[in-house]
Order: C-alpha cells, then structure tokens, then sequence
C-alpha cells in the first residue's frame, strides 16, 4: 500500500505546482465550456478524499463541515475563498495524506460502507478506497490543467 500513498503524495504535489503563481481571480474563473473553477477542484479533491476514506468508514472528516457542503459530489462553485481560506485548503491538501497512512497504519480503518461510485466501481474497503482516491484525483488534475489552459 505504501506505493498508493506516495503516488498520492505525488500528484498532489504535480497540483501545486499546477497551480502556482495563479491569482485568486484565475483560481475562481470559470472558463466556457467548463461547470467549474480551479478552487472548486482543489477543494473537491480534498473533501473527496475525506469522505471515501474517513467518511464511509464512519470516522470524523478532518476538513471542515462548511466545505465538505460547499464541495462534495454534485456541487458546483458558489463560494470564493480569500487567499487565508485558499492557503487552508492547500494546507489540507498537502497535510492530510501524511495523517491517512498514519491512520491507516493504525488500523483505525476497522469498518467500511460498501460505497457504489459513479464510475462503476463499487467500494467496498479501505484497500481499495485508497487506489480509487488516486483515481478520481487524476480526474481532476487533468481538468485543473484543462482549466489552466483557458486563463
């Protein structure tokens, strides 16, 4: 498993570099053609992560309850962070995989809900909980370099 959490890890990294240098105002556009921002997707990686792992294992999310709502599946933008709000959710971003495989590594990971994503793939532990994440992360790097692209 250790090899999930560094690619994890990784591609977190490749999105901050991604987004590097960007304004607030570049963070938060919405290009035509697309129904979200760049913020929007950073956050909603973050938030994902949470609730198919900590979530669906009925353990408290480390991210707060404001952004989980603003974020989670089937939303699209509405807010528009300050930069002290963005700096929390990069934060986040690159904190929270040191503090899963912690976690995992303590077995805390005891009890999963079978979870049916919209890919079709159906979630059933936190081992396979874990590459999916990775997944759905690439997703939206791609789109995040989609977005760049427009600005």
């Amino acid at each position: 498993m250790k090899i999930q959490f560094d690619i994890l890890r990784k591609s977190r990294d490749l999105i901050l570099k991604e987004i590097d240098g960007l304004s607030l105002e570049e963070l938060h556009k919405i290009p035509d053609g697309f129904k979200n921002n760049i913020a929007w997707n950073v956050a909603h990686i973050v938030v994902t992560q949470q609730l198919l792992h900590y979530g669906l294992s009925g353990l408290n999310l480390l991210c707060p309850d404001d952004l989980v709502e603003a974020h989670r599946k089937g939303t699209v933008p509405t807010k528009t962070f300050t930069e002290e709000e963005f700096e929390e959710v990069k934060e986040l971003l690159m904190g929270l995989p040191d503090t899963l495989e912690e976690d995992f590594e303590a077995g805390i990971f005891e009890n999963y809900k079978e979870y049916p994503t919209s890919t079709g793939f159906v979630l059933s532990s936190i081992n396979n909980a874990i590459p999916f994440n990775n997944f759905h992360e690439g997703i939206h790097y791609g789109i995040i370099r989609s977005i760049k692209k427009f600005l």
